[in-house]
Parts: C-alpha cells; sequence; structure tokens
C-alpha cells in the first residue's frame, strides 16, 4: 500500500514514519512517497526517515522523494495532506499582524487563522482536484491546518472521502479517561464541535465537574480552572482558552521575546541547516529540537514555570490518529476516532455540508458521524458563528474576493472591528507573497 505525504519535507513527517514502523506487523504500507515544493527540505527529512528505518533494524517502508504533484501522488492508496502555504514565515505574519493592533496573535484562531486559510484553500482545491486526476481511489486525510476549513474546501472537489484530522480532542479524551480511572472508549464520548473550537460533555464530564481535585489533576482543568469549568458545565477543547481567557492570552504571547511562529522559525532554519552539515546525525539532531518544541507547546497558556504533562507529551499525537484512520478504512476493523466530517444532520443549526469535529464510527467505507448531543446556549453561538466565518473565507477565496474576506475577519467574535477588518486584510496581503496572489486579478 503507498502512502503519499505532501508537505513531506515537514519537521513532523518522522512522527508519521515513526508509527508506521511500530505498526510494522501488520505490513499495511510499504512505500512512502514524500512530496514538498523544498528540494533542501525533502533531502533533509529523508535523511531522518532513512536512520529511522536503519536503527528499527532495516524493516519498514521504503521511502521516495518526489517535487511534482502528481508524480508523487500517482497510485497513492492514501494521501496525507499536510502542508503550510507560506511557510513558517507565513505563520510570524498570521501572529504578528494581529499582535500588532491588540488581537489574538495564533495560526489557527481569530485573524490568523483567517489569513491561513485564505492563501491555503487554493492550494487545497488544487490538490484535491490533482487527486481525482491521477488517484481517484485515494483516500485524503487531511493534517493542513485550519483543519476544518481545509477538509470542507477540499470536500468540495472529493466529497467524503477527505477526511481532517487533530490530535486535541483525542489527548482530553485519554486525559479524562486517566482521571478517572477508566478505559478510553471514543465511541461513548459526548463531544461535538469545530476543529480547536469543541467540548466534551456527558457523564464523564459530569463526574469531574464534581470533583475539583480530580478536575484540576490534568492539562484542560488546570489551564481553565474548576471554577469556570463548573460554570460552563463541560470540558473544553484547550484552544478555547484563547475564546475565553483573550486578554489573558495576549498578554502571555506579548510577554514572550518571541511568537511561537518567531520561536520555531528560528528552530527549524537550524534544524535544516544542521541536518545539511551533518547528515549523518539528522535523526540524534531531529530527536534534540522535537523533544523543545513539545516542551515548548501553548507555553502562554500555563501558569510560569509549569512543565508539559510527560503524560500527555507521551500518549501520541496526530500521527496515531492518521494511522489508526487509515488502517481501518484499509483493512476493514472497526474503530471509533474524533475526527473532522461533513456534518449531515449530527449538529442542528449547521449547514449539511458544513465540516465538524465529532465522534465516528470508521470502517472499509470510511467514518459514519455517531450520534451527540446538540450543542446548545453559547456553545451553538459560537461554532455558528465561527463556521459561517470559515464558510466566508473559503468562498472568499475561491472567488478571490477581498470585500468576502474582510468581511471573515469582521465576523469572527475575536475581530472588534470591520475597520479593523479591513486594515487586517490589507497587513497580510502586504505580509505574505502567496495570500496577496489570491486577490490580485
Amino acid at each position: 500500500m503507498r502512502l503519499t505525504i505532501l508537505g513531506g519535507g515537514g519537521f513532523r513527517t518522522p512522527l508519521v514514519y515513526s508509527a508506521l514502523l511500530d505498526d510494522q506487523h501488520e505490513q499495511r504500507v510499504t512505500e512512502v512517497v514524500l512530496h514538498d515544493t523544498a528540494a533542501a527540505r525533502l533531502s533533509a527529512i529523508e535523511a531522518v526517515l532513512r536512520q529511522q528505518r536503519s536503527a528499527a533494524g532495516g524493516f519498514g517502508p521504503a521511502v521516495r522523494t518526489s517535487t511534482v504533484l502528481d508524480e508523487a501522488l500517482a497510485g497513492a492508496d492514501f494521501v496525507f495532506c499536510a502542508m503550510r502555504v507560506g511557510g513558517l514565515q507565513g505563520r510570524v505574519a498570521d501572529e504578528r499582524v494581529a499582535l500588532d493592533r491588540g488581537l489574538l496573535g495564533q495560526e489557527t484562531i481569530g485573524a490568523g487563522g483567517i489569513s491561513y486559510g485564505l492563501r491555503t484553500v487554493p492550494v487545497a482545491v488544487d490538490v484535491a482536484e490533482a487527486v481525482a486526476r491521477v488517484a481517484p481511489g485515494a483516500w485524503v486525510i487531511n493534517f493542513t491546518n485550519p483543519a476544518g476549513l481545509v477538509t470542507e474546501a477540499m470536500q468540495g472537489v472529493l466529497g467524503e472521502r477527505v477526511v481532517g484530522i487533530c490530535d486535541s480532542p483525542l489527548g482530553l479524551a485519554r486525559r479524562v479517561a486517566r482521571a478517572l480511572d477508566v478505559p478510553l472508549d471514543v465511541g461513548t464520548l459526548d463531544y461535538a464541535g469545530l476543529n480547536h473550537l469543541g467540548w466534551l460533555r456527558g457523564p464523564g464530564a459530569e463526574q469531574l465537574l464534581a470533583d475539583p481535585a480530580r478536575l484540576e489533576s490534568f492539562e484542560e482543568g488546570r489551564l481553565f480552572g474548576a471554577d469556570w469549568l463548573q460554570q460552563l458545565g463541560a470540558i473544553p477543547n484547550e484552544y478555547l482558552h484563547y475564546f475565553y481567557f483573550t486578554r489573558d492570552a495576549v498578554a502571555g504571547i506579548l510577554a514572550e521575546p518571541r511568537t511561537r511562529g518567531e520561536f520555531l522559525v528560528g528552530q527549524q532554519d537550524d534544524f535544516y541547516a544542521d541536518v545539511a552539515r551533518e547528515p549523518g546525525a539528522a535523526l540524534t539532531t531531529w530527536r534534540a529540537v522535537r523533544a523543545a518544541r513539545d516542551a515548548t507547546y501553548m507555553k502562554e497558556s500555563r501558569a510560569e514555570g509549569e512543565e508539559r504533562d510527560e503524560q500527555d507529551v507521551a500518549g501520541g499525537g496526530y500521527e496515531g490518529v492518521a494511522l489508526a484512520l487509515m488502517a481501518a478504512i484499509a483493512r476493514g476493523q472497526q474503530t471509533a476516532l474524533i475526527l473532522n466530517v461533513r456534518n449531515g444532520s449530527t449538529l442542528p443549526g449547521l449547514p449539511a455540508e458544513a465540516v465538524v469535529e465529532v465522534p465516528c464510527r470508521v470502517g472499509g467505507q470510511g467514518p459514519a458521524p455517531l450520534p451527540v448531543s446538540p450543542l446548545t446556549g453559547h456553545a451553538a453561538g459560537l461554532v455558528q458563528q465561527v463556521k459561517e466565518v470559515e464558510q466566508r473565507t473559503i468562498r472568499a477565496a475561491l472567488e478571490r474576493d477581498p470585500d468576502l474576506a474582510r468581511s471573515a475577519f469582521a465576523l469572527h467574535p475575536l475581530v472588534d472591528s470591520v475597520t479593523v477588518a479591513g486594515e487586517l486584510l490589507q497587513a497580510y496581503r502586504g505580509r505574505i507573497p502567496s495570500l496577496d496572489r489570491v486577490f490580485r486579478r
């Protein structure tokens, strides 16, 4: 079975390959094709993967690389879409343009997420059309952020053969199960929302909400505080911190000498340069850089001096979700996962074509959403507003309409002015060439 990874020169690609090596007793994937537009990055990551394979005794999927999209996609059974349009410099601009106006600067939430989506949608749709042309039987598993928005855009071409994934909901579910000292059963979870905008409800959440000490024994409980979670009556995805504690988050980001994007630019520039100088040490270098990256994830949302829980870091990430999804489809083995899929009638109040993040039963025919409780109150309103923003962003990118883009910024709950929305769009266009090209007619 052939797996193509788009954005294969990205730093996190070795996580996927490591998971494949751990999975070799099943022999699910025999070849991995890495595609990227940057040949030097491809070369560095290929060196890491080859050393991973060597460390595993020489067993594992064969690896080859290509900078030609159709060539990389031809014959693929599964496609992992993990692109970063505009590169990390684009992420820096996503953050800084918003922060310069006193708004949240984050790559998937608020103004930064809209900017990222606007420049990514046209490329993602081109990819979907290429898949339809040269690998029409392939399933696309989308990692590219903003994951729900990009998945929805790609589904406009390929339908439900595009599935979006994120590791945040599963991480939350694992931590809740651990706090309750019960086995994790994703199929029974009452979790619903959009990517980076969801809540866990139901008996398990209610049990923890009644016990503040246990509630604050894991990351989300400490992040939001027991008092606030009891007021909500649910346990939110960690990214809701940016909505519920916006000023605190902005202050935390501004207190750091660099934004997350600026930190990663420096770290990854050094990594790729180091591997180019010493390719024989590629895997050792990658492991050291990864440890520093994991330890600083969402640092601005933690108390001073607080470290990430080792179990949270070691619990596995998006690569585990992707491989579990791929295995269930390829082998017809039933499993339950929280995924980004077409809404249909799963969440009332949202369009049928909207991509939502909910528990799904997955088998040979792909994922099917499981029943969840409807969203109500502020959660329903927030999800509807953000989904409207996402759909306007998709339309603005595909129709090359700057007025639609401005309206997407203006309607986001973390942008406080139509005037500021226009300033954001103008500033992003000035800072990010790949975004400006979307609107140049």
